[in-house]
């Protein structure tokens, strides 16, 4: 799995603008919980590239305010851990915790 790293705010219109073209994760990591890191853990080992989403991955920690930033610009409550699925410059789906599943994001992007 190859992680687009998100450290900016800048880069929110860059995913919303490649969503146009295909899907794109958010993944919220705190380095900080065990919680976030198995989260983290079951994403890689399932994640397949050919289901065409392409992911990106921030610290919160070190990058706080583009968490804040997230949450503003796409209308969700910030949790930790957390996915965001990207579509066409929106949001249409958000999960937390040990709801994070590549499974279900996959029948996400098909549903929409």
């Amino acid at each position: 799995m190859n992680w687009n790293k998100l450290q900016s705010e800048d880069q929110l219109e860059t995913i919303k603008q490649e969503s146009a073209q295909q899907p794109v994760l958010i993944f919220k990591h705190s380095t900080r919980c065990s919680i976030s890191s198995m989260a983290l853990s079951r994403l890689e080992r399932s994640w397949n590239d050919a289901a065409g989403i392409k992911p990106y991955y921030l610290d919160l920690i070190t990058y706080r305010s583009v968490s804040n930033k997230i949450a503003d610009t796409f209308d969700v409550d910030h949790q930790s851990p957390q996915v965001l699925l990207i579509q066409n410059g929106t949001c249409v789906y958000d999960e937390s915790h040990m709801g994070i599943s590549f499974d279900t994001l996959k029948d996400q992007v098909a549903s929409v």
